[in-house]
């Protein structure tokens, strides 16, 4: 990779801030500050993107409320796809929705990942801070570098944490595309359905490949997209004579 690519800069630009920060922690959590340190920029990261988060859960709402449209549609010209892609996209712009609006916030959020990853995956811009330790673990220390009991207990609570994480999200997967009805029939959806709610456990597999301040940052974010969904997207009261018009 370039050595001066903006990539570079704003990995260098953050890890200024967590060092920063590691001093600022320093006399509360000694040893454990630059550990601290990451969780807390992790998090004020998240909160700097969580706009783009709740506009791309009210688009998602509005898309699932245009569904039963959706599939009338589908029936009505399930032989003409011109027409129906016609149908479709004057419903959404009747509804003032976009069948992609829900995708640009999460593409947005793209750079802000691909910085924090080469920050605390690859130690570009970290300087001195992956040579820091949590419980004896240094945090540029990856899983296979070898099996102490610091690393054994220090990785296993992580890894740990972050499969419970991955178990919620895919739940939360699943009852979101149950509670979507998506239809069935189309080409793909199938398997669409089966692949969706494993993506979650991604997280897991990328931890046992990364240093442990890597792993800290996606425990820490993968925690915000949890409590985000718990909150966020938490089932809707139904509109009063909603059943009536069933």
């Amino acid at each position: 990779m370039l050595a001066f690519s903006p990539v570079h800069d704003a990995a260098a630009a953050a890890g200024s801030v967590v060092g920063w920060l590691a001093e600022l922690l320093t006399p509360l959590g000694g040893g454990a500050a630059t550990a601290a340190a990451i969780v807390l920029f992790t998090i004020a990261v998240r909160l700097l993107i969580s706009p783009l988060t709740v506009a791309q859960v009210r688009a998602e709402r509005r898309r699932a409320a245009l569904a039963p449209q959706l599939r009338q549609l589908q029936q009505r010209y399930a032989g003409d796809p011109a027409t129906l892609q016609s149908e479709m996209f004057a419903l959404y712009r009747r509804a003032g929705a976009s069948p992609v609006a829900g995708c640009l916030p999460a593409l947005l959020q793209a750079p802000f990942f691909l910085v924090m990853y080469r920050l605390f995956g690859t130690g570009d811009g970290a300087g001195g801070l992956l040579d820091a330790r949590l419980a004896g673990v240094p945090l540029g220390w990856h899983l296979g570098d070898g099996l102490s009991p610091s690393v054994l207990v220090v990785f296993g609570v992580l890894l740990a944490a972050l499969l419970g994480l991955a178990r919620f999200l895919s739940w939360r997967a699943q009852r979101t595309a149950a509670s979507a009805g998506a239809p069935t029939g189309q080409p793909g959806a199938a398997l669409l359905a089966r692949v969706i709610p494993l993506l979650p456990y991604g997280t897991v597999l990328l931890a046992l490949v990364v240093p442990l301040a890597a792993v800290l940052y996606l425990v820490t974010t993968t925690g915000w997209t949890a409590a985000e969904h718990a909150l966020l997207r938490r089932p809707q009261p139904v509109p009063a004579g909603a059943i009536d018009e069933r």
